[in-house]
Order: C-alpha cells, then structure tokens, then sequence
C-alpha cells in the first residue's frame, strides 16, 4: 500500500520527520498484518478480548507501553489491528481478510496525512470516500510515496499541484482524465482537447497545462535544494481511448488500451526506499502549505517538546 505523505493543505507527520516515518510506516504494516493473520489462522489459541487482556495485564506487554508513552491520552493509542477487530468478526478467507485490513490501513494513513501528535487538520469528508485516492493507495507498493494534489507556496503564492508519485527512481506527475465510456479523447498541443461521444462533442482544458505547471514548480524547488531525480509526466485515463498523432515531448499518454501495461509496470518495481527519494520527499513537503489547528488536549504542553516525536512516533 502506497504512503499517502502529502494531502492537499493538510497537516502531515511525514513533513515533521521525512525520513522516519516511511520506515515506521511499512514496519507497522508489516507487524500488525502478522500479528492479525496470525489470530485469524489460528483463531482457536486466544481470542482477540483475552488477547488485550493479557497485553493489559503483561507488565511489558504492548498496551502497557502505549499507556507509559501516551500523553495527556493522545488519540493514537489505537493500532491498525484493534480497528479491524472492532468489527468483531474476522472474514472467512484470506484474500477478504486483506482487503479488510487495506481498508482500515487506509483509515490509519488519512490520520497520518491530516494530523501530527499536537496539531490537527479538518479533512474534507469526500476524501474518505475518494475512489481514486483508494486505488491509488491500494494498489501500489509500500516504496511509493503519494502526494495528492498538494498545495505549494511558491514566493508567497498557493499553487494547486496534480498527483505526484514519488518512487525509488523517479517523480511521475500524473494527471487523471476520466469521462463517459463512450467518450474518445483527441488530443493535441492546443489550449483544449476534443471530446467526441454519442451524445455531443466538446472541449476540455489541454491537461498539459496543469501537469507543466506542476513539473516547473517540482524542478524549481529541486534545484534550490541542489537535488537531481529524474520527473516525468503522464497523463491517464483508465475509462477512454485517448488518440493523437505524436505524444507530447517528455509525457507519457496512458489510455484504457495501455493502462495495464503501465500499472503493471509500476507494480513490478522492486526496490527499497531510496535515500534520494526520501530527500527529494523531504525537499517538496517543506515547499507545501499546511493549515491546521493545535490538539484542545495540548494546550498546556510546550509548542516545542523535543522528547515527542520519540515517544510517539508510531501513533
């Protein structure tokens, strides 16, 4: 599952520690996957009430731990696997018992992408609801780091950014155009595209417009910091036929004939994180507007407490 560091203006823990929190991210997944495919495959050993009453009563056990490190009752004391089994009753196979904990992962990296440990955003409810923000973070692996539509304030000025992938070997600014299934996509160099359907015909704003102005800002801010990571541009639609007579230079068209392809492609890529990717993350998100607001709950702490990203770091 892809790691959702940037979502619009919100608030992220990923640009309070760039470089911690993608480790710390695919180990709980991987912990708590394990922990949870262990209980289910052998649901007979222990239930999941005697389960967390034993990590209470364990003096090293895992809640206890949580309750030592927690401050003032931070909201994070719930793991991905207490969410899922909340539901009371785990699923019959395998394959619905990983698209149920995909889905309360999802839960989880929305609090990571909308709030730190004292500081909180208000996220638009459609985001919960938001399909192509799910496949992407569902279908993509833990080295895949997704910035969903960010907020950039360059000299002063916000400026709305298209979806931005950063993987081990590269940036992919990428620009979705999905329409009518009838509909068939003529593209071209113009301010706007053709669109032609059964029903009618009509234009659309070109999508290179966006995703130019989105690389300009990625290459200004890479260049400030002195990075070198190669960007890319693409422009996807998984529902149309896209036809033109040569692709735009340096973009990449993907339509519903090629879409596999290039998904697969993005699929197969097996590399760790990357120091570069980190850094390059690291560089964009300091470049990003974050509005939020401070945690009722941490009025009275010090707004600099150097000790809580140790104690929190997981939560």
């Amino acid at each position: 599952m892809a790691q959702l560091i940037k979502l619009q203006d919100y608030i992220t823990r990923y640009e309070w520690d760039t470089f911690r929190y993608p480790t710390q991210y695919i180990r709980l997944k991987k912990e708590n996957w394990d922990r949870l495919y262990e209980k289910w495959s052998q649901p007979e050993e222990k239930s999941s009430e005697q389960f967390i009453q034993d990590q209470e009563q364990e003096p090293g056990g895992l809640l206890s731990k949580l309750k030592d490190k927690l401050l003032k009752r931070s909201v994070y004391s719930e793991t991905i696997i207490e969410s899922v089994e909340e539901e009371n009753e785990l699923p019959s196979t395998e394959k619905e018992l990983k698209q149920q904990f995909l889905d309360h992962l999802l839960n989880f990296q929305l609090k990571w992408a909308t709030s730190t440990v004292n500081h909180q955003s208000i996220i638009d409810k459609k985001y919960k609801d938001d399909p192509l923000l799910k496949y992407l973070l569902q279908r993509f692996p833990d080295t895949y780091l997704l910035m969903y539509h960010p907020v950039f304030t360059i000299k002063q000025a916000p400026i709305e950014a298209d979806i931005i992938f950063i993987s081990p070997i590269e940036i992919e600014i990428i620009h979705f155009v999905e329409l009518e299934e009838s509909a068939v996509l003529m593209a071209g160099e113009e301010r706007t595209w053709h669109v032609e359907s059964p029903d009618e015909n009509r234009k659309i704003l070109n999508p290179l417009i966006s995703l130019k102005r989105t690389e300009k800002v990625i290459r200004s801010i890479l260049s400030v910091k002195e990075l070198s990571f190669p960007v890319k541009k693409t422009i996807i639609s998984r529902t149309n036929p896209i036809m033109f007579s040569s692709e735009p230079y340096q973009t990449r068209i993907v339509d519903k004939m090629s879409f596999d392809s290039w998904f697969l492609g993005k699929r197969q890529l097996n590399s760790p994180l990357k120091n570069d990717q980190i850094k390059v993350a690291e560089a964009l998100l300091g470049y990003c507007q974050s509005i939020s607001i401070r945690r009722p709950e941490w009025e009275d702490v010090p707004e600099e407490s150097p000790h809580i990203t140790e104690e929190m770091e997981e939560y």
